[in-house]
């Protein structure tokens, strides 16, 4: 704000404006109410812009004293999954862990297939006369429910319905993930 837009406040400082005192009447009272309103709208933006640096200030601030309290989140996390893996290696039934203050959950996927070259396995459905499984595309979910993994010579690898080897696929080994909720 500029000297002349402060003098245009200060004028007013302590004055009641009642609709009585002040009317516009004629172009110089219209341009001096436009002083005053353009004056105190540089200081709503002024009082903005200092709000906005002191709110970036305040959130840098909690992000700096959110780290060590992550850290710390992800430290006992990491002990109640090795805790929890634990119990799994016991009893495959401990899924979930409970206490009044919290829960670990535990999910198991079984190893799948999942597609890795889409054109080599629409090349394999197709080679192997399997058109029900293709549309535009691969139906994935339906066709992925007749592969199966199979072991041979030391390798695995996905085997279709016919016991055809299937290019164009990987193996998700799958795992167990854990869910802390507090």
């Amino acid at each position: 704000m500029n000297a002349l837009q402060q003098a245009e406040i200060e004028e007013l400082e302590g004055e009641e404006l009642i609709e009585e005192r002040f009317q516009i009447t004629d172009q110089e009272s219209l341009n001096w109410t436009f002083r005053k309103i353009a004056a105190y709208k540089r200081q709503m933006e002024e009082t903005d812009t200092i709000a906005a640096k002191e709110i970036e200030r305040v959130h840098l601030w909690a992000a700096e004293q959110h780290k060590p309290v992550k850290q710390s989140i992800d430290f006992f996390e990491g002990l109640i999954m090795q805790y929890h893996m634990k119990l799994l290696e016991e009893d495959p039934k401990a899924k979930t862990l409970k206490t009044p203050h919290g829960k670990s959950k535990s999910t198991t996927r079984k190893a799948s297939p999942a597609p890795l070259d889409k054109d080599k396995l629409l090349d394999h459905v197709k080679e192997a006369g399997m058109l029900d499984y293709i549309k535009e595309e691969i139906r994935w979910g339906d066709f992925k429910k007749t592969l199966n993994i199979a072991k041979a010579d030391g390798q695995t690898f996905v085997v279709d319905a016919l016991g055809q080897r299937v290019e164009g696929v990987i193996i998700d080994e799958g795992g167990t993930t854990f869910k802390v909720e507090v």
